[in-house]
């Protein structure tokens, strides 16, 4: 039997996360929760654990502590076999300057490849969903003789300009050119009206990514990107191949959510993954027990139901508690309480969220640890959800930043205080 190919993962977790405000007021893109139970991070992590590669590294930089607990909580591997996850923060090894884009962090952190000593390195984004087997990737590329290849995910021509878009040759797999976000993006051979967009994962050959950063690093016009410079350079050297993500077969995957996968950069696409997740046939399939979305669980006790509550198309997580009140194409996280006649519909509830009596959401995100006073309405009049400073997406959805204090509605004010 050949011997494994010795592989280390390089997972990118510095994102600010700019389009995700105000969730990412307070922490990395990475490490904003989704699905209710899990963080962003925990799908790269889990793609990458499953396929067998339990070398990883994290590179952090914007915001990282709620994201360095949790992977130092959650992510312990067995030490017996030499399995890690470690988070890596910007240590200025180079010089007194942080990170100046994603090749520069790999540059600036290259003692991770000398000490590890791999023979391919795995360089995957941390703030997708989906599921992968990267180690199918893998051995497309040791298969092919690249010396990088990139993850491609097949999407309508039209549907292509805001995505870094890969010309491949007659044959499929090798790269002519990477376009960044172009105004007629290229079909492909076998499907004139798809492009493959980049999924910002990558497979390298050590020798081929220690050159070309160090190159990169030399080019004062570089933005040290690996999509934008490192790609583009091994592009024009013809060293780089794609790998067809439609190629990639995960145990247990179902027919709809086959190649899934979701760039959840902005509120919209956030909000729209979450609501993927609740139909009766998912588009995404969080309960494929063949290939888990690992994460740590809170000790609390099931959600519970009660007075005659109504739940539909839902996931509500441990701890809650759904009162008199209907709750309809949404996701609760933990500890999350409904007080009877409250309708949510359409929303993502995070954490620790007290939701008060006759309270009325639709098309909202609340981040955690936010009380809605009984009778508000949000989500119904968005100019007046303008008016009381909650963020409004282009899509429709309002969002509150975590701890967001909410201010009573008069009527209901003037209930108390009579009382």
């Amino acid at each position: 039997m050949a011997k494994a190919p010795r592989v280390l993962g390089i997972v990118l977790a510095g994102g600010e996360g700019k389009r995700l405000m105000p969730l990412t007021a307070d922490r990395a893109k990475p490490a904003v929760p989704f699905g209710g139970s899990y963080r962003l991070i925990d799908f790269v992590l889990s793609n990458l654990v499953n396929a067998g590669y339990r070398n990883l590294c994290v590179l952090t930089q914007y915001k990282s502590h709620s994201l360095d607990r949790h992977v130092t909580l959650t992510w312990r591997m067995s030490t017996l076999l030499g399995n890690y996850v470690t988070c890596v923060p910007a240590q200025q090894r180079l010089g007194p300057q942080w990170y100046q884009g994603s090749a520069d962090a790999i540059y600036q952190s290259m003692n991770l490849i000398k000490d590890a000593d791999p023979e391919y390195i795995v360089v995957f984004g941390a703030d997708h969903v989906y599921r992968m087997d990267a180690s199918q990737m893998v051995a497309a590329h040791i298969e092919r003789g690249n010396g990088v290849t990139v993850a491609g995910i097949r999407v309508p021509r039209a549907e292509a300009t805001e995505f870094g878009v890969i010309k491949t040759a007659a044959d499929g797999h090798a790269i002519d050119e990477f376009l960044e976000k172009p105004a007629d993006p290229p079909g492909l051979p076998d499907s004139p009206d798809e492009t493959f967009a980049s999924m910002g994962n990558y497979v390298f050959s050590r020798d081929v990514l220690v050159e070309a950063l160090r190159k990169d690093a030399a080019n004062p016009a570089s933005r040290h990107d690996m999509g934008g410079d490192i790609v583009p350079m091994l592009v024009a050297e013809g060293k780089a191949g794609v790998y067809d993500f439609k190629d990639n077969d995960v145990p247990g995957a179902l027919d709809r959510d086959h190649s899934y996968w979701r760039d959840v950069g902005s509120l919209d696409s956030y909000h729209e993954a979450h609501m993927d997740l609740v139909s009766i046939q998912p588009v995404f399939n969080l309960y494929n027990n063949d290939w888990p979305i690992f994460t740590s669980h809170p000790q609390l006790p099931g959600a519970k139901f009660t007075d005659d509550a109504t739940v539909g198309e839902s996931i509500v997580c441990q701890g809650s508690i759904v009162s008199g009140a209907h709750v309809d194409h949404s996701v609760l996280g933990s500890n999350v309480i409904v007080s009877a006649g409250a309708d949510i519909q359409y929303s993502v509830i995070m954490d620790n969220c007290k939701i008060g009596k006759d309270v009325v959401l639709k098309n909202v995100i609340l981040d955690k640890n936010i009380v809605i006073p009984d009778g508000t309405e949000i989500g119904v009049d968005q100019d007046y959800d303008r008016e009381r400073g909650f963020t409004v997406s282009k899509g429709g959805v309002t969002v509150l930043g975590k701890g967001q204090v909410i201010e009573a509605p008069k009527a209901a004010a003037d209930e108390v205080a009579e009382a």
